[in-house]
């Protein structure tokens, strides 16, 4: 474990509620003080700890790897922002994302042309962990000249099939 400022703030925050709390149990402040010093670890880590990665959208950055989007669909959002970054698509013909990606999932939607757009390809990426996430990632990856020329990371919100009650 390294010892950060953020982690010895909370640490103190955690002591001292816990000992103002203790306090309106038992007026002996010591007695209090060493309660308060060693519930501080457990309270920490097994109540403020695990509800701090409940609330927060945190996820792992990973590099591109055409296996593991291939083989982990609701995976691929932990890839995209390097993905994005490096240009690692980029320059990159439609059968040489092909055999990266997989097939397109779907495509863009032309409003001028009334129909699909051949060029513009799109991946869903998956939903970013968190409690109250409400959307999930997609990105848009976009073909001029038969080449990657921009990639576009994009949410939408999840929408649930409604099923019919007979």
């Amino acid at each position: 474990m390294i010892i950060t400022p953020i982690l010895v703030i909370l640490l103190v925050v955690v002591f001292i509620l816990l000992f103002l709390f203790l306090k309106t149990v038992d007026e002996r402040k010591w007695l209090t003080g060493i309660i308060s010093l060693v519930l501080t670890p457990f309270v920490y880590f097994y109540m403020l700890y695990p509800f701090i990665n409940i609330v927060s959208n945190y996820h792992h950055q990973k590099y591109f790897d055409s296996e593991a989007w291939l083989e982990k669909p609701a995976l691929r959002y932990e890839m995209i922002d390097s993905t994005i970054e490096t240009d690692t698509l980029k320059g990159k013909t439609k059968s040489e994302i092909e055999a990266l990606l997989g097939k397109a999932e779907w495509l863009t939607w032309d409003d001028a042309k009334k129909a699909h757009d051949p060029n513009k390809w799109n991946y869903g990426l998956g939903i970013e962990p968190g409690a109250f996430t409400d959307e999930k990632s997609n990105v848009e990856i976009t073909f001029t000249n038969n080449k990657v020329s921009t990639l576009k990371a994009y949410t939408e919100p999840i929408t649930f099939d409604d099923v019919e009650k007979e």
